[in-house]
């Protein structure tokens, strides 16, 4: 018993299975009955299926709550708002890729509904070997908290500029190592070549290159999101549910949001104070843990000052770029 308790991280087996077949479930709605047939992903049926998930992850949040209590569900909120609000600019760079490799708006919610697969896969890996790590390791908290405590200083006074694609060190390899056909072959993500004038064999598409691009941004905003949630609290379950969450609704926001995302510019001043806030959060985590203070923030407090700063950033961005079009387009 004390094995299984420690690999389902202190929740029954019931609620993982609950949660997984939740997160099936919406996929298979998403795209067996919304997205049965190809289309372009208007604007108003982004922002309506987004409202719909970010409905079901705060449901799951409010079950959460009722379940294992407020500080729980405070805690699988303030994960939620902080990966919501670190992909903002996740969302920049897969309009790029989009945008740079010549993705029709069509095939674009194909590569994000694969891409959300890979990601359950690949955050539910990095949270439990975190998890492994801050169980047995306490210090890991304060290596979790001086890295936020950079990434925000870095956040505050970095540029915005992202590189070109083509300049991008893993494109350039994967264009050497791998058979890629020269043009789309609608949403297939692997063609015979023999079928396409092309050597025997299979080749991938256009489109699988962009697949892996964008799960490898994925890949790269974990390492600043993932910590940044450990810091707010270290039960595996909120950690890995409030990400799942969070990414499941922007994925479905990304077709409104690409297109209005140079509204958000001064968002990430607000996210690099908050950076710095849960940075300074898990070091006294880990200092009441070793005895030297008994000074604690609150969760609720936590809660508090990370919306409040967010929302702060929102409504200022918003404010400060009314009028500005965009100068980044999605095919």
């Amino acid at each position: 018993m004390d094995l299984l308790s420690a690999l389902w991280v202190g929740y029954p087996l019931w609620v993982w299975l609950m949660f997984f077949a939740l997160v099936i479930g919406l996929l298979a709605f998403d795209l067996g009955v919304l997205h049965k047939d190809q289309h372009e992903i208007t604007v108003s049926e982004s922002l309506k299926l987004s409202a719909f998930y970010i409905f079901m992850g705060l449901a799951f949040g409010a079950w959460l709550w009722w379940y294992r209590g407020a500080t729980a569900g405070m805690e699988y909120i303030t994960g939620y708002l902080i990966e919501k609000s670190l992909s903002m600019d996740n969302v920049f760079v897969i309009a790029l890729i989009f945008s740079s490799l010549g993705v029709p708006r069509m095939y674009q919610h194909r590569v994000l509904f694969w891409g959300i697969l890979g990601v359950i896969l690949m955050r539910a890996v990095m949270i439990g070997l975190g998890a492994v790590l801050v169980a047995k390791y306490q210090g890991v908290l304060v290596l979790f908290g001086a890295f936020l405590i950079f990434t925000g200083v870095k956040m505050l006074i970095a540029d915005d500029e992202h590189g070109k694609i083509e300049d991008n060190k893993f494109y350039q390899w994967l264009r050497k190592h791998m058979r890629f056909t020269p043009t789309l072959h609608n949403e297939k993500f692997w063609v015979r070549g023999e079928d396409h004038g092309l050597a025997k064999g299979w080749w991938a598409t256009p489109l699988f290159l962009t697949l892996i691009l964008v799960e490898t941004a994925d890949l790269v905003f974990a390492v600043d999101s993932i910590p940044a949630i450990f810091a707010i609290t270290q039960d595996p379950f909120i950690v890995y549910t409030s990400n799942i969450f969070a990414i499941l609704g922007l994925r479905a926001l990304y077709f409104a949001l690409a297109a209005m995302v140079h509204r958000f510019h001064y968002l990430k001043y607000a996210l690099s104070v908050v950076l710095v806030f849960i940075g300074v959060k898990v070091g006294l985590v880990y200092f009441n843990h070793e005895g030297f203070t008994d000074f604690k923030i609150p969760t609720a407090v936590s809660l508090g000052v990370t919306f409040g700063l967010l929302l702060a950033g929102v409504l200022y961005s918003l404010w400060k770029t009314r009028g500005e079009t965009a100068n980044t387009e999605t095919h």
